[in-house]
């Protein structure tokens, strides 16, 4: 992933603060936070949120259909887009296997689904979304090793064939083997 970085480090050392400084969630004490040399404090917040695909570690769902929580990413996209996300995020097969496919529904905060699977839906979310900067925060955590692997060619294509640029927030190795460059948060500070 030539447009990629990883950025890794101990629990609690800001990975996941550096993220929402980036979507400007809050607002950096001091200095300033900055994407293609302009501070994020000077963009226009909805500017900001298409230039951002943004996933947390933990992915919120709703009680609607599968694939109207995949369209979270972006509400104009047509149901083949949001099959390629899924797709993409290593998804498509799951829910083709659901009673309803992509018309099942998620169950209150996506109940019926593993931790890896609402994950997946999130990424896709992500990918849907289609900006130009991909901020992902643990994105496989919660996969094995099959996925993750499917997961990871997904974010170098996209990484290459669509120029968008990645920000890999990983405690697993092997995730932040795809990234161009690597960096180290200790203590609140890059390096």
């Amino acid at each position: 992933m030539t447009r990629g970085v990883a950025v890794t480090g101990k629990s609690g050392s800001g990975k996941s603060t550096l993220l929402k400084l980036l979507m400007r969630f809050w607002n950096a004490p001091r200095g300033s936070v900055r994407v293609s040399g302009i501070d994020v404090g000077e963009i226009e917040t909805a500017h900001l949120r298409k230039l951002e695909s943004y996933m947390t570690q933990d992915t919120d769902l709703f009680n609607v259909s599968i694939r109207d929580n995949i369209r979270i990413g972006r509400l104009d996209a047509s149901d083949e887009e949001v099959e390629n996300a899924a797709r993409k995020a290593s998804i498509h097969d799951f829910i083709l296997t659901l009673p309803k496919g992509y018309d099942t529904k998620a169950g209150e905060l996506g109940d019926t689904l593993s931790g890896g699977e609402k994950q997946r839906i999130g990424l896709a979310r992500a990918f849907l979304h289609n900006a130009p900067l991909l901020l992902l925060d643990e994105p496989t955590s919660n996969l094995d090793s099959l996925n993750e692997g499917v997961i990871l060619k997904a974010l170098r294509e996209e990484s290459s064939e669509s120029g968008r640029s990645v920000v890999l927030v990983s405690h697993r190795k092997s995730t932040l083997a795809v990234a161009g460059r690597a960096y180290t948060i200790e203590s609140g500070r890059l390096s």
